[in-house]
């Protein structure tokens, strides 16, 4: 994944992914991570755009926490997290 082609927001959306498995010691950043990141982000346009077409923000993000919960955790990773191989095909 070449991150001098992202765009700020993504890169950051990246970097709250990685944050997020780390704090919910999973030992990959998975698409479920990024997903979370994206509709969470200050100022994105994913939670606006979704609201938009009807979606009920407060259920979404109530299954994507749903769907955090049910990923394998890790202990004594050491603090590093991988892209896992279903985020290195979405990008």
């Amino acid at each position: 994944m070449r991150l001098d082609k992202l765009t700020n927001k993504f890169q950051q959306a990246l970097a709250d992914a990685q944050s997020l498995a780390l704090g919910n010691d999973n030992q990959f950043i998975e698409p479920i991570h990024l997903l979370s990141a994206l509709f969470n982000q200050q100022g994105g346009s994913i939670r606006p755009l979704l609201t938009s077409t009807g979606v009920n923000a407060s259920q979404f993000n109530e299954r994507i926490n749903d769907a955090l919960s049910r990923l394998p955790k890790v202990e004594g990773a050491g603090g590093e997290v991988h892209p896992s191989n279903d985020l290195i095909k979405t990008s």
